[in-house]
């Protein structure tokens, strides 16, 4: 089951960016909300915040790994995690999956979200991967702090 919503995160990642690069990228920006929401077409060479540009195979090979874990993790501790584990690592799962799909066909990930607050501060652009990343990720880091990760 956890697979599928790995499945479904990709699927809605990969939609997504199809979309942005069509709409997106000709015209490179539209305000949704003004001072607050756009969509901004953004090829991101590196990993998170921009860091680490044009390290394609080095991310690859990260990448690679990651995912083969988190295959081995889920399916030999399947039934040892709790249902919250099990959603945080099938989101980090499919987060990772949708971003390097784009690594592998691109050489870059598509983003597209793009934020401000108080017209002041602006956040990094990103996209819907980027979103169950740093959600399964957060979502890991509580139940380990708190031990409520078990069945």
């Amino acid at each position: 089951m956890i697979f599928i919503l790995s499945i479904i995160i990709i699927l809605l990642d990969q939609f997504s960016k199809y979309a942005a690069i069509n709409h997106l990228k000709e015209s490179a920006s539209r305000v949704i909300i003004p001072n607050f929401f756009r969509l901004t077409y953004v090829e991101n060479f590196g990993a998170a915040f921009g860091i680490l540009q044009n390290k394609k195979v080095f991310f690859i090979i990260i990448t690679c790994a990651v995912i083969l874990s988190l295959i081995l993790f889920l399916t030999k501790n399947y039934y040892k995690i709790n249902i919250f584990m099990r959603i945080a690592l099938g989101m980090l799962l499919g987060g990772t999956i949708g971003n390097f799909i784009d690594r592998i066909r691109f050489g870059y990930v598509v983003d597209f979200f793009s934020f401000r607050l108080f017209n002041r501060y602006e956040f990094p652009v990103f996209n819907i991967a980027d979103i169950a990343i740093v959600v399964g990720t957060s979502l890991i880091l509580i139940l380990v702090l708190f031990d409520r990760y078990e069945v």
